[in-house]
């Protein structure tokens, strides 16, 4: 089935429902960082776009360096994601519905450039994690 031109422009203007995301996206004149690209019709904060870089954020409760630390060039790449994840208002092709208790919706199957994966393995192929998933299994006990 071929998707209507509305039906498809509508994907593309949208904000996903999750725990950091403006209901609708719009301008956000002061987006930090790597998020900038995303300054002229975002679906996040200013806020969000400078706790999407730090290395221990209360966005996710996660830390970049939970096994020594993430090299700055492998980082970036982490930073670039979120700032995708949580700014780009052009995910409605992608998105699906998550039964968690802090958002109703995620994305799944978004492509990648070819070249954005073999440089992200370049820049972090020599980075660690100590876990497997990093979606599901951690021990929060300690914060």
């Amino acid at each position: 089935a071929t998707v209507t031109g509305a039906a498809r422009d509508s994907l593309l203007n949208i904000c996903m429902d999750a725990k950091h995301h403006k209901k609708e996206p719009g301008p956000e004149g002061k987006l930090y960082g790597q998020c900038v690209l995303w300054k002229d019709n975002a679906c996040c904060t200013a806020n969000t776009s400078m706790e999407a870089h730090e290395d221990q954020s209360y966005l996710y409760n996660f830390n970049w360096d939970h096994c020594g630390a993430m090299p700055e060039k492998c980082k970036r790449h982490f930073i670039q994601d979120t700032c995708l994840y949580e700014c780009s208002p052009n995910l409605g092709p992608w998105i699906d519905q998550a039964d968690n208790s802090w958002r109703k919706e995620r994305i799944l199957h978004v492509p990648l450039c070819r070249e954005d994966c073999e440089q992200w393995w370049e820049d972090c192929q020599d980075a660690v994690t100590c876990k497997v998933n990093w979606h599901k299994g951690w021990n929060w006990t300690t914060g």
